[in-house]
């Protein structure tokens, strides 16, 4: 199906206004699916099907601009099983409600509320009326940088009235607003800032049995940046890191058992996350899966297999092939 777009300011601009009325859900299907992820929409049923989103680049990020009658968007086991882009997606809302499920959560927002979702794993938005709202696209890897925790701190609730949110919110709102007064070079110095200013958004949301001691909450970051800094080191093991960060192999676990997961576990998530990021590169099409799952710090190409399906429902081989066609 041939995708309408048009450019608007530097932005890609996709209307459902474009097409005609019954092809406007396959074809919003397939913008989402590109564009996001992969999901199944469910239309309104007492109002016509419309959605209008701007797309502009934002250095390593994307800033998104949507206008929609109400909607059901949902990620579930079939959409799981289709590659998708490796992004978190920070959303603001600008008018209307909406509400967002994953990980077992559900966040209400109102508008200038925040909320975090990951694009790989299931989750399931819901606006039961006409809405607007801005999603600031950011790759796994810049979002792990600034909050390597962020996968744990989806669909929550970030309060545009108060805290780092009360600066972040308004902030992306502003950015949006004056786009057509700003330069390029402006609006892509904007951000870095934005990042920053999410990561440390994220930790006041920190709600994981840590907040009881700041110490404790300082800890585990540092562990999870040194991780995801040193996570294609095959040779990683629990004595490596402990040496490394100066704690107790025994205290990092204990810290990690509080978010319900051991520590050589989340290097396996991490090891994971970063074999699905680099089996959809282009520039390493020429790339045998086993050379990709080494320098990913995999050593067992048949452990790699067993674990990468489990954690994305389709081989490595299938998840490459359909995130390069």
């Amino acid at each position: 199906m041939q995708t309408r777009q048009r450019e608007t300011e530097s932005g890609r601009r996709f209307s459902t206004e474009d097409i005609q009325p019954w092809h406007r859900k396959a074809w919003l299907c397939e913008v989402i699916g590109r564009e996001y992820a992969e999901v199944e929409i469910i239309p309104p049923a007492d109002m016509p099907l419309f959605n209008e989103m701007t797309l502009y680049p934002w250095q390593d990020l994307q800033l998104s601009v949507i206008r929609s009658n109400g909607i059901t968007i949902q990620r579930g086991t079939r959409e799981i099983s289709q590659a998708s882009l490796d992004n978190y997606f920070a959303v603001v809302l600008l008018e209307g409600t909406y509400s967002l499920q994953q990980q077992g959560r559900e966040v209400f927002l109102q508008p200038g509320d925040m909320t975090l979702y990951d694009a790989t794993r299931p989750h399931r938005i819901y606006c039961p009326q006409a809405f607007s709202k801005l999603i600031v696209s950011i790759p796994r890897s810049v979002m792990h940088q600034v909050q390597p925790a962020a996968g744990h701190l989806t669909a929550m609730r970030m309060d545009g009235r108060q805290g780092l949110a009360a600066v972040l919110s308004p902030l992306i709102r502003q950015v949006a607003a004056q786009l057509p007064q700003l330069s390029g070079n402006s609006f892509a110095a904007s951000a870095p800032s934005v990042v920053d200013l999410l990561g440390l958004s994220l930790r006041e949301l920190d709600g994981s049995g840590l907040a009881q001691s700041g110490s404790a909450a300082v800890s585990l970051l540092k562990v999870k940046q040194w991780i995801v800094d040193h996570v294609q080191d095959g040779e990683l093991n629990s004595d490596i890191i402990a040496a490394a960060t100066g704690l107790s192999s025994r205290y990092i676990n204990q810290l990690f058992a509080l978010e319900g997961t051991s520590l050589m576990r989340y290097v396996w998530q991490q090891r994971l996350a970063l074999s699905a990021q680099s089996l959809t590169r282009p520039a390493w099409r020429h790339r045998s899966i086993s050379e990709i799952a080494l320098a990913c710090g995999f050593n067992d190409f048949s452990h790699f297999s067993r674990a990468f399906k489990q954690q994305f429902g389709v081989s490595p081989r299938i998840y490459r092939q359909q995130s390069l066609s």
